[in-house]
């Protein structure tokens, strides 16, 4: 061995979960979920595939992961954040940290559709929502409000919103199917004719955009502070 692969050896990052999770979720950024798998975060690690299996158990543990490290990412940006100075700034404080959240899953767009497959809430999780929870009660609800408020909220609380449908087979309609679509189903056709959705805003998923997200967000934190004003009185 020569001095220059001495000198090499003794540089070498050592292999662990964090440099695993962080090559994942690189490639995922890059390319899409589809495209992590043992194998390249092996060759963007410089090691092979069945080294990574002493630090995550399998595919699904990998995956775990990736979601503690956007949601680590969420919490130290939500950190930052103030808290509710009197009860009646609740609102924005929730607001706050919920379009904070939702900087986060845009810049790793790939994130909301993993979440929504993980069946077990990591820590991580748990204490965002503790604190989002937080700040509601310390506007003034109680905890049964609380709890439907955070059923109101769903995945909203966390940055992004569930999918109505996605067009799996999406394509430029003719001028008949157009025609066909007006008479089968005019509310709708005359919804999409009106609406427009080529803004250049962020998306997470189809139709997603920041106002749509937005006006759903104000309006179900709009409705919460009524109750909670009718229940404080």
């Amino acid at each position: 061995m020569t001095a220059t692969d001495d000198e090499s050896d003794s540089v070498r990052i050592p292999l662990n979960r964090d440099r695993v999770l962080g090559a994942a979720v690189s490639i995922a950024d890059s390319d899409g979920i589809d495209a992590v798998t043992m194998r390249r975060v092996g060759q963007e690690l410089g090691v092979e595939a069945m080294s990574l299996y002493n630090h995550v158990a399998n595919k699904d543990d990998l995956l775990d992961g990736m979601v503690e490290t956007i949601v680590d990412e969420v919490i130290e940006m939500v950190a930052t954040q103030d808290p509710p100075e009197t009860p009646d700034d609740w609102k924005r404080a929730a607001r706050d940290r919920i379009l904070s959240a939702r900087e986060v899953m845009l810049a790793h767009p790939w994130a909301p559709a993993v979440i929504e497959t993980r069946t077990d809430m990591t820590p991580e999780l748990v204490r965002y929502f503790d604190g989002l929870l937080g700040i509601l009660l310390a506007g003034g609800m109680t905890f049964d409000l609380g709890h439907h408020a955070m059923h109101a909220l769903g995945s909203r609380a966390l940055g992004f919103s569930q999918r109505l449908f996605v067009p799996d087979d999406a394509h430029e309609s003719s001028g008949s199917e157009v025609r066909e679509m007006e008479i089968e189903f005019p509310n709708l056709a005359g919804m999409l004719t009106a609406v427009s959705h080529d803004g250049g805003e962020p998306v997470l998923g189809w139709c997603d955009d920041q106002t749509e997200f937005t006006f759903g967000l104000d309006l179900i934190l709009d409705g919460l502070d009524l109750l909670r004003a009718a229940a404080t009185r």
